[in-house]
């Protein structure tokens, strides 16, 4: 049997972004235990030229939203980039989760050698087909911004591991 594109996604970045809400609480504890105010960690970075924890966050809840919208066919939701605290985010990564769970299967399904062109920066686009759109282009990206996100925690004192990154949701 096949795996599905559905199942391929949609299951992925619920955990993933799941995963990634629970990022922020211990990273909420973390602040509240060593009495530091959790707003330091929202600008914080890795490199000076990358972008920051809270654009890490912003940028993985897109990444699927935007994603499985396109595959299916659909219209994303805009969400406004405000979020500057830990609630907003968390708030921000629940929205998403709501929208993915509107997602019909059946939408996605099916979509593996259809061309999607996506924007690529602000100034160019891309093809691929579906599968390879998805396998090699949104998941990685969602992986990548999730763990620059734990990276950005963990360089920081907050007591993350590799736990918390892949089953922080269930644990």
């Amino acid at each position: 049997m096949s795996i599905s594109m559905s199942s391929a996604s949609l299951p992925v970045f619920t955990t993933m972004l799941g995963n990634l809400s629970h990022l922020l609480d211990k990273a909420q504890a973390c602040a509240d235990a060593k009495k530091f105010d959790a707003s330091i960690l929202m600008q914080y970075r890795l490199a000076p030229d990358m972008l920051p924890f809270t654009r890490q966050v912003l940028i993985a809840c897109d990444t699927a939203k935007n994603g499985v919208a396109r595959l299916a066919g659909m219209e994303a939701p805009k969400f406004e980039d405000f979020e500057s605290t830990i609630p907003e985010l968390k708030a921000r990564i629940q929205k998403t989760l709501d929208y993915l769970a509107t997602v019909p299967a059946g939408a996605l399904d099916g979509t593996e050698d259809k061309d999607f062109t996506f924007p690529v920066g602000r100034d160019a686009t891309h093809t691929m087909k579906g599968e390879a759109y998805l396998t090699r282009w949104v998941l990685p990206n969602l992986f990548f911004h999730v763990t620059t996100a734990y990276d950005i925690l963990r360089h920081n004192g907050v007591e993350i591991g590799k736990r918390d990154y892949l089953l922080g949701a269930k644990a």
